[in-house]
């Protein structure tokens, strides 16, 4: 199904047939991915008395109870709320879904013990390019990603300035393949969260951050179209599923 939208002015077109999907599923178990020192997701049958519910087990239908968090277990899209005081729900954040996006891959540069993503190199990857969506893939890229275990692993992260970059640039979704923009242990401060919403200054409630994406390798780097759907919960952050399309 070929069809045009506009985005930034500009009329795209697309094949929504095709889908690139960059979302990782959920799965009750270790073999899902994990962050923050949380036990595994569970999914597993309701239990009452002698009723399970499981076909396979004698019941009418399968109705399984699902347990997660979904900074922990998903693929994930945050609002401001995620860092304030006051209650901002990622469901109203979002008012529509499409996005004029640009896929980039970065290899972390090593400082220290840390490997950060720096103003630098996404000055040199977006260029003079006006996009509201970011993709962000690291390398290495391996499929690993989607079951990795990241706590205590100090995962790689954006420096301050890199944030702060992305918004001068107008980047009002940010999505990446990591646990956190911020570093995994940094006394709380979460820099690169409160640079990019500015809780500070004029609060950006419209934009988002989306992590524990993954971005296949045959998927190559360049302009899409970007649709961000989230679950519908009345939360700082919900499970999602970007897809990204190819223009035409």
């Amino acid at each position: 199904m070929i069809a045009t939208i506009r985005l930034n002015s500009r009329n795209l077109q697309l094949d929504l047939s095709e889908p690139l999907d960059i979302s990782i599923p959920l799965r009750g178990g270790q073999d899902n991915i994990n962050a923050w020192y949380l036990d595994p997701p569970q999914i597993k049958p309701h239990e009452d008395g002698d009723f399970i519910g499981k076909v396979s087990e004698g019941a009418s239908t399968n109705f399984n109870t699902i347990q997660f968090n979904p900074h922990s277990h998903v693929t994930h899209t945050e609002c401001l709320g995620h860092i304030t005081k006051a209650f901002h729900s990622v469901n109203r954040t979002l008012k529509r879904y499409f996005f004029f996006a640009e896929l980039i891959t970065v290899a972390p540069e090593k400082i220290g013990n840390d490997f950060v993503i720096s103003e630098k190199q996404l000055r040199y990857a977006l260029g003079n390019k006006k996009r509201e969506a970011l993709v962000v893939r690291t390398i290495p890229n391996l499929t690993n990603k989607c079951s990795a275990k990241y706590s205590n692993t100090n995962p790689a992260f954006f420096l301050r300035e890199a944030i702060t970059y992305l918004v001068s640039k107008g980047i009002e979704h940010l999505l990446v393949d990591l646990p956190s923009v911020d570093k995994e242990k940094d006394d709380g401060a979460l820099a690169g969260h409160k640079a990019f919403w500015d809780v500070d200054g004029n609060p950006r409630t419209q934009a988002t951050i989306t992590e524990f994406i993954y971005v296949d390798n045959t998927i190559e780097d360049g302009s899409y179209v970007l649709e961000l759907q989230v679950a519908p919960f009345e939360n700082d952050a919900s499970p999602s599923r970007p897809l990204l399309y190819k223009i035409i």
